[in-house]
Protein backbone atom coordinates (compact mmCIF):
# COMPACT_ATOMS: atom_id res chain seq x y z
CA UNK A 1 0.00 0.00 0.00
CA UNK A 2 2.75 2.43 0.90
CA UNK A 3 4.35 1.67 -2.46
CA UNK A 4 1.22 2.69 -4.35
CA UNK A 5 0.92 5.91 -2.25
CA UNK A 6 4.50 6.87 -3.12
CA UNK A 7 3.81 6.39 -6.86
CA UNK A 8 0.62 8.50 -6.68
CA UNK A 9 2.40 11.30 -4.85
CA UNK A 10 5.23 11.21 -7.36
CA UNK A 11 2.77 11.51 -10.28
CA UNK A 12 1.03 14.47 -8.66
CA UNK A 13 4.34 16.31 -8.07
CA UNK A 14 5.50 15.68 -11.62
CA UNK A 15 2.21 17.03 -12.95
CA UNK A 16 2.45 20.20 -10.82
CA UNK A 17 6.09 20.79 -11.80
CA UNK A 18 5.20 20.35 -15.49
CA UNK A 19 2.45 22.98 -15.16
CA UNK A 20 4.86 25.36 -13.44
CA UNK A 21 7.36 24.94 -16.29
CA UNK A 22 4.69 25.51 -18.92
CA UNK A 23 3.19 28.62 -17.34
CA UNK A 24 5.44 30.72 -15.09
CA UNK A 25 4.02 33.52 -12.92
CA UNK A 26 4.06 37.17 -14.05
CA UNK A 27 3.02 36.22 -17.57
CA UNK A 28 6.27 34.66 -18.88
CA UNK A 29 6.24 31.58 -21.15
CA UNK A 30 8.83 29.10 -19.88
CA UNK A 31 10.80 26.44 -21.72
CA UNK A 32 10.05 22.78 -21.14
CA UNK A 33 13.55 21.38 -21.30
CA UNK A 34 14.38 19.53 -18.13
CA UNK A 35 17.99 20.68 -18.24
CA UNK A 36 17.01 24.33 -17.54
CA UNK A 37 16.65 25.12 -13.89
CA UNK A 38 13.72 27.06 -12.55
CA UNK A 39 15.81 30.17 -11.76
CA UNK A 40 17.32 30.18 -15.24
CA UNK A 41 13.92 29.82 -16.85
CA UNK A 42 12.64 32.89 -14.98
CA UNK A 43 15.52 34.99 -16.41
CA UNK A 44 14.90 34.07 -20.05
CA UNK A 45 13.83 36.83 -22.45
CA UNK A 46 10.89 34.99 -23.96
CA UNK A 47 8.00 36.87 -25.58
CA UNK A 48 5.04 37.60 -23.30
CA UNK A 49 2.18 35.14 -23.37
CA UNK A 50 -1.01 36.38 -24.92
CA UNK A 51 -3.62 37.57 -22.47
CA UNK A 52 -1.10 38.15 -19.66
CA UNK A 53 0.09 41.52 -18.28
CA UNK A 54 3.74 42.29 -19.13
CA UNK A 55 6.09 42.46 -16.17
CA UNK A 56 7.46 45.97 -15.51
CA UNK A 57 11.23 46.23 -15.83
CA UNK A 58 13.49 48.67 -13.99
CA UNK A 59 13.65 50.85 -17.12
CA UNK A 60 9.86 50.99 -17.31
CA UNK A 61 9.64 52.02 -13.66
CA UNK A 62 12.29 54.74 -14.13
CA UNK A 63 10.48 56.17 -17.15
CA UNK A 64 7.19 56.11 -15.26
CA UNK A 65 8.74 58.01 -12.33
CA UNK A 66 10.23 60.61 -14.71
CA UNK A 67 6.85 61.16 -16.39
CA UNK A 68 5.10 61.57 -13.06
CA UNK A 69 7.80 63.94 -11.78
CA UNK A 70 7.74 66.00 -14.99
CA UNK A 71 3.95 66.19 -14.81
CA UNK A 72 4.11 67.36 -11.19
CA UNK A 73 6.70 70.06 -12.00
CA UNK A 74 4.67 71.24 -15.01
CA UNK A 75 1.56 71.56 -12.87
CA UNK A 76 3.45 73.31 -10.05
CA UNK A 77 5.44 75.79 -12.19
CA UNK A 78 3.56 78.45 -14.13
CA UNK A 79 4.54 79.04 -17.77
CA UNK A 80 7.43 81.45 -18.38
CA UNK A 81 6.53 85.03 -19.14
CA UNK A 82 7.92 86.88 -22.14
CA UNK A 83 10.47 88.62 -19.94
CA UNK A 84 11.62 85.34 -18.35
CA UNK A 85 12.04 83.76 -21.78
CA UNK A 86 14.09 86.78 -22.87
CA UNK A 87 16.42 86.40 -19.86
CA UNK A 88 16.72 82.65 -20.51
CA UNK A 89 17.73 83.30 -24.12
CA UNK A 90 20.40 85.80 -23.05
CA UNK A 91 21.77 83.39 -20.43
CA UNK A 92 22.02 80.55 -22.94
CA UNK A 93 23.60 82.84 -25.52
CA UNK A 94 26.30 83.99 -23.12
CA UNK A 95 27.15 80.40 -22.13
CA UNK A 96 26.86 78.51 -25.40
CA UNK A 97 30.42 79.23 -26.60
CA UNK A 98 32.24 78.85 -23.30
CA UNK A 99 33.05 75.14 -23.67
CA UNK A 100 32.64 74.56 -27.38
CA UNK A 101 34.71 71.75 -28.90
CA UNK A 102 37.46 72.98 -31.28
CA UNK A 103 36.18 70.87 -34.18
CA UNK A 104 32.67 72.28 -33.73
CA UNK A 105 34.05 75.82 -33.81
CA UNK A 106 36.13 75.05 -36.91
CA UNK A 107 33.06 73.73 -38.74
CA UNK A 108 31.11 76.83 -37.73
CA UNK A 109 33.85 79.11 -39.05
CA UNK A 110 34.09 77.10 -42.27
CA UNK A 111 30.39 77.57 -42.92
CA UNK A 112 30.76 81.30 -42.21
CA UNK A 113 33.64 82.13 -44.58
CA UNK A 114 32.83 85.53 -46.11
CA UNK A 115 35.65 85.75 -48.66
CA UNK A 116 38.76 83.85 -49.74
CA UNK A 117 41.47 83.99 -52.40
CA UNK A 118 45.09 82.88 -52.68
CA UNK A 119 46.30 85.45 -50.13
CA UNK A 120 43.57 86.16 -47.58
CA UNK A 121 40.48 84.70 -45.94
CA UNK A 122 37.72 86.66 -44.19
CA UNK A 123 35.67 84.72 -41.64
CA UNK A 124 32.65 85.62 -39.53
CA UNK A 125 33.97 85.52 -35.97
CA UNK A 126 31.26 84.59 -33.46
CA UNK A 127 30.54 86.48 -30.25
CA UNK A 128 32.41 85.41 -27.12
CA UNK A 129 35.37 83.67 -28.79
CA UNK A 130 38.80 85.32 -28.40
CA UNK A 131 41.15 85.54 -31.36
CA UNK A 132 44.06 84.47 -29.15
CA UNK A 133 43.99 82.76 -25.77
CA UNK A 134 47.29 82.32 -23.97
CA UNK A 135 45.56 80.27 -21.28
CA UNK A 136 45.12 77.32 -23.62
CA UNK A 137 41.36 77.65 -24.06
CA UNK A 138 39.41 77.45 -27.28
CA UNK A 139 40.16 80.42 -29.53
CA UNK A 140 40.24 81.31 -33.21
CA UNK A 141 43.99 80.65 -33.37
CA UNK A 142 43.62 77.23 -31.76
CA UNK A 143 41.32 75.99 -34.54
CA UNK A 144 43.04 77.58 -37.55
CA UNK A 145 44.97 74.38 -38.46
CA UNK A 146 41.68 72.44 -38.59
CA UNK A 147 39.96 75.24 -40.51
CA UNK A 148 42.79 75.35 -43.06
CA UNK A 149 42.43 71.62 -43.77
CA UNK A 150 38.66 71.97 -44.11
CA UNK A 151 39.08 74.74 -46.67
CA UNK A 152 41.54 72.66 -48.71
CA UNK A 153 39.35 69.56 -48.52
CA UNK A 154 39.63 66.85 -45.92
CA UNK A 155 40.93 64.32 -48.48
CA UNK A 156 43.67 66.62 -49.73
CA UNK A 157 47.00 66.47 -47.95
CA UNK A 158 48.00 70.11 -47.67
CA UNK A 159 50.51 72.08 -45.62
CA UNK A 160 48.74 75.42 -45.99
CA UNK A 161 48.18 77.54 -42.89
CA UNK A 162 46.14 80.50 -41.74
CA UNK A 163 47.46 83.44 -39.69
CA UNK A 164 45.49 86.16 -37.88
CA UNK A 165 46.47 89.59 -39.12
CA UNK A 166 44.02 92.10 -37.63
CA UNK A 167 42.38 91.27 -34.32
CA UNK A 168 38.93 91.66 -32.80
CA UNK A 169 37.88 91.81 -29.17
CA UNK A 170 36.40 88.66 -27.64
CA UNK A 171 32.92 90.19 -27.36
CA UNK A 172 32.97 91.73 -30.84
CA UNK A 173 31.74 89.43 -33.63
CA UNK A 174 32.05 90.08 -37.34
CA UNK A 175 34.53 90.17 -40.21
CA UNK A 176 37.97 88.89 -39.18
CA UNK A 177 40.87 89.03 -41.64
CA UNK A 178 43.24 86.05 -41.93
CA UNK A 179 46.35 85.60 -44.07
CA UNK A 180 47.37 82.42 -45.88
CA UNK A 181 51.10 83.05 -45.51
CA UNK A 182 53.38 84.89 -43.09
CA UNK A 183 54.57 87.36 -45.73
CA UNK A 184 50.94 88.30 -46.39
CA UNK A 185 50.55 89.19 -42.71
CA UNK A 186 53.33 91.77 -43.02
CA UNK A 187 51.75 93.15 -46.19
CA UNK A 188 48.38 93.54 -44.43
CA UNK A 189 49.99 95.35 -41.50
CA UNK A 190 51.63 97.78 -43.94
CA UNK A 191 48.29 98.38 -45.67
CA UNK A 192 46.69 99.07 -42.32
CA UNK A 193 49.37 101.60 -41.36
CA UNK A 194 48.81 103.37 -44.67
CA UNK A 195 45.03 103.50 -44.08
CA UNK A 196 44.37 101.22 -47.04
CA UNK A 197 42.21 98.95 -44.89
CA UNK A 198 38.89 100.35 -43.74
CA UNK A 199 36.93 98.68 -40.96
CA UNK A 200 33.43 99.82 -40.15
CA UNK A 201 31.55 98.78 -37.03
CA UNK A 202 27.87 98.93 -36.20
CA UNK A 203 26.98 99.59 -32.57
CA UNK A 204 23.76 100.16 -30.67
CA UNK A 205 24.22 102.99 -28.18
CA UNK A 206 22.25 104.07 -25.14
CA UNK A 207 21.66 107.71 -25.99
CA UNK A 208 21.73 109.76 -29.17
CA UNK A 209 24.84 111.76 -30.19
CA UNK A 210 24.15 115.49 -30.43
CA UNK A 211 25.87 115.69 -33.82
CA UNK A 212 24.73 112.95 -36.19
CA UNK A 213 28.09 112.93 -38.01
CA UNK A 214 31.51 113.74 -36.63
CA UNK A 215 35.09 112.80 -35.79
CA UNK A 216 36.38 112.03 -32.29
CA UNK A 217 40.07 112.90 -32.00
CA UNK A 218 40.99 112.32 -28.36
CA UNK A 219 43.99 110.23 -27.20
CA UNK A 220 43.36 107.25 -24.94
CA UNK A 221 45.38 106.16 -21.92
CA UNK A 222 45.16 103.34 -19.37
CA UNK A 223 44.37 104.48 -15.84
CA UNK A 224 43.78 102.80 -12.48
CA UNK A 225 40.37 103.11 -10.88
CA UNK A 226 40.72 103.09 -7.09
CA UNK A 227 38.06 101.98 -4.65
CA UNK A 228 36.79 98.81 -3.02
CA UNK A 229 37.63 96.86 -6.20
CA UNK A 230 40.69 98.51 -7.83
CA UNK A 231 40.99 97.85 -11.54
CA UNK A 232 42.33 99.36 -14.77
CA UNK A 233 40.40 100.94 -17.62
CA UNK A 234 41.21 102.89 -20.73
CA UNK A 235 40.36 106.58 -20.36
CA UNK A 236 40.47 109.81 -22.34
CA UNK A 237 43.66 111.85 -22.30
CA UNK A 238 42.69 115.09 -24.07
CA UNK A 239 45.29 117.49 -25.38
CA UNK A 240 42.90 120.45 -25.11
CA UNK A 241 41.20 122.03 -22.11
CA UNK A 242 38.95 124.96 -21.50
CA UNK A 243 40.65 128.29 -20.91
CA UNK A 244 40.37 129.73 -17.46
CA UNK A 245 38.36 132.60 -18.93
CA UNK A 246 35.88 130.08 -20.34
CA UNK A 247 35.91 131.55 -23.86
CA UNK A 248 37.79 128.87 -25.78
CA UNK A 249 40.21 125.96 -25.74
CA UNK A 250 43.90 125.82 -25.06
CA UNK A 251 46.29 123.02 -25.99
CA UNK A 252 48.07 121.10 -23.26
CA UNK A 253 51.04 118.78 -23.42
CA UNK A 254 50.11 115.22 -24.35
CA UNK A 255 50.80 112.49 -21.81
CA UNK A 256 53.78 110.36 -22.80
CA UNK A 257 51.82 107.11 -22.21
CA UNK A 258 48.72 108.13 -24.14
CA UNK A 259 47.89 106.73 -27.57
CA UNK A 260 46.46 108.81 -30.43
CA UNK A 261 42.89 107.65 -31.13
CA UNK A 262 40.66 108.90 -33.95
CA UNK A 263 37.15 107.61 -34.70
CA UNK A 264 34.70 108.71 -37.39
CA UNK A 265 31.03 108.16 -36.57
CA UNK A 266 27.68 108.43 -38.31
CA UNK A 267 24.22 107.93 -36.80
CA UNK A 268 22.19 105.58 -39.01
CA UNK A 269 18.97 105.72 -36.99
CA UNK A 270 17.68 106.65 -33.53
CA UNK A 271 14.59 105.67 -31.58
CA UNK A 272 13.49 104.90 -28.02
CA UNK A 273 16.44 106.83 -26.63
CA UNK A 274 18.94 104.60 -28.45
CA UNK A 275 20.89 104.82 -31.71
CA UNK A 276 22.37 102.63 -34.40
CA UNK A 277 25.76 104.17 -35.11
CA UNK A 278 28.39 103.35 -37.72
CA UNK A 279 31.96 103.73 -36.44
CA UNK A 280 35.16 103.81 -38.46
CA UNK A 281 38.36 103.76 -36.39
CA UNK A 282 41.33 105.47 -38.05
CA UNK A 283 43.66 104.16 -35.34
CA UNK A 284 43.92 100.86 -33.49
CA UNK A 285 43.89 101.37 -29.73
CA UNK A 286 42.58 98.98 -27.09
CA UNK A 287 38.87 99.62 -26.38
CA UNK A 288 39.02 102.75 -28.53
CA UNK A 289 35.41 102.60 -29.78
CA UNK A 290 33.97 101.81 -26.37
CA UNK A 291 35.87 104.64 -24.68
CA UNK A 292 35.05 107.22 -27.35
CA UNK A 293 31.34 106.38 -27.28
CA UNK A 294 31.00 106.19 -23.50
CA UNK A 295 33.31 109.00 -22.39
CA UNK A 296 33.55 111.36 -25.37
CA UNK A 297 29.94 111.26 -26.65
CA UNK A 298 28.28 110.05 -23.41
CA UNK A 299 26.50 107.37 -25.45
CA UNK A 300 27.84 104.01 -24.17
CA UNK A 301 27.37 100.90 -26.28
CA UNK A 302 24.47 98.70 -25.20
CA UNK A 303 25.86 95.86 -23.07
CA UNK A 304 29.13 97.66 -22.27
CA UNK A 305 29.21 96.93 -18.55
CA UNK A 306 32.80 98.12 -18.18
CA UNK A 307 32.72 101.68 -19.49
CA UNK A 308 29.13 102.62 -18.65
CA UNK A 309 30.30 103.22 -15.06
CA UNK A 310 33.74 104.72 -14.61
CA UNK A 311 34.12 104.51 -10.83
CA UNK A 312 32.94 100.92 -10.32
CA UNK A 313 32.42 97.53 -11.93
CA UNK A 314 28.69 96.91 -12.17
CA UNK A 315 26.05 96.08 -14.81
CA UNK A 316 25.07 98.86 -17.17
CA UNK A 317 22.35 101.12 -15.78
CA UNK A 318 19.61 101.45 -18.39
CA UNK A 319 16.72 103.94 -18.55
CA UNK A 320 13.28 102.54 -17.77
CA UNK A 321 12.13 103.17 -21.33
CA UNK A 322 14.97 101.12 -22.76
CA UNK A 323 14.38 98.29 -20.27
CA UNK A 324 10.72 98.19 -21.24
CA UNK A 325 11.57 98.01 -24.94
CA UNK A 326 14.12 95.25 -24.35
CA UNK A 327 11.74 93.29 -22.13
CA UNK A 328 14.12 93.26 -19.15
CA UNK A 329 14.43 94.31 -15.55
CA UNK A 330 17.48 96.21 -14.38
CA UNK A 331 18.56 93.24 -12.25
CA UNK A 332 18.82 91.14 -15.44
CA UNK A 333 20.66 93.75 -17.53
CA UNK A 334 23.98 92.03 -16.75
CA UNK A 335 23.07 89.32 -19.27
CA UNK A 336 23.05 91.78 -22.18
CA UNK A 337 25.95 91.13 -24.58
CA UNK A 338 28.03 93.93 -26.06
CA UNK A 339 26.15 95.19 -29.13
CA UNK A 340 29.11 95.93 -31.37
CA UNK A 341 29.70 94.27 -34.74
CA UNK A 342 32.60 94.43 -37.20
CA UNK A 343 30.20 94.87 -40.11
CA UNK A 344 32.35 95.83 -43.09
CA UNK A 345 35.93 95.31 -44.24
CA UNK A 346 37.45 97.03 -47.28
CA UNK A 347 40.96 96.39 -48.60
CA UNK A 348 42.87 98.36 -51.22
CA UNK A 349 46.32 97.64 -52.62
CA UNK A 350 45.80 93.90 -53.13
CA UNK A 351 45.87 91.82 -56.30
CA UNK A 352 42.23 92.68 -56.85
CA UNK A 353 41.22 96.30 -57.42
CA UNK A 354 39.33 96.38 -54.13
CA UNK A 355 37.94 93.81 -51.72
CA UNK A 356 34.73 94.77 -49.95
CA UNK A 357 33.20 92.29 -47.48
CA UNK A 358 30.06 92.78 -45.40
CA UNK A 359 29.08 90.62 -42.44
CA UNK A 360 25.51 89.52 -41.65
CA UNK A 361 24.02 90.75 -38.40
CA UNK A 362 23.86 88.22 -35.53
CA UNK A 363 20.44 87.18 -34.27
CA UNK A 364 20.81 88.91 -30.89
CA UNK A 365 21.75 92.15 -32.69
CA UNK A 366 18.72 92.10 -35.01
CA UNK A 367 16.44 91.26 -32.07
CA UNK A 368 17.65 94.33 -30.20
CA UNK A 369 17.17 96.51 -33.30
CA UNK A 370 13.62 95.24 -33.69
CA UNK A 371 12.74 95.77 -30.03
CA UNK A 372 14.21 99.29 -30.04
CA UNK A 373 12.54 100.07 -33.40
CA UNK A 374 15.84 100.90 -35.06
CA UNK A 375 15.99 100.43 -38.82
CA UNK A 376 18.81 100.14 -41.34
CA UNK A 377 19.32 99.68 -45.05
CA UNK A 378 19.29 95.88 -45.56
CA UNK A 379 21.13 96.31 -48.84
CA UNK A 380 24.19 97.29 -46.85
CA UNK A 381 26.21 100.50 -46.70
Amino acid sequence: MNHYKRIACSDIMNTIFSLVRLRAPHGRCMGTASSISRSQALDEEDPPCTGEKRRLTALDLAQKIRRERSKTQTEAEPPLSGQQKRVMELKQFSQQLQNVHPNVLAKHLHRGVLYKDDDIVVINKPYGVPVRDDGGGTSICSVLPVLSKMMDGSKVKSSSKLFPSLGLEKDTPGALLLARREEVVEHILNLNRDNQIQRKYWVITVGVPVQSVGVIDIPVIEREVTGSRPHYKMALSPVFRMKDSGDGLTRVRAHRQSHPAVTKYRVLDSSSGCSLVELQPLTSVKHQLRVHMALALACPILGDHKYSNWNKLSPQKLPDRVLEKLGLEQSKARYLPLHALAQQLTLSGTRQTEINVSCPLPKYFTQALRRLQLTYDKKGP
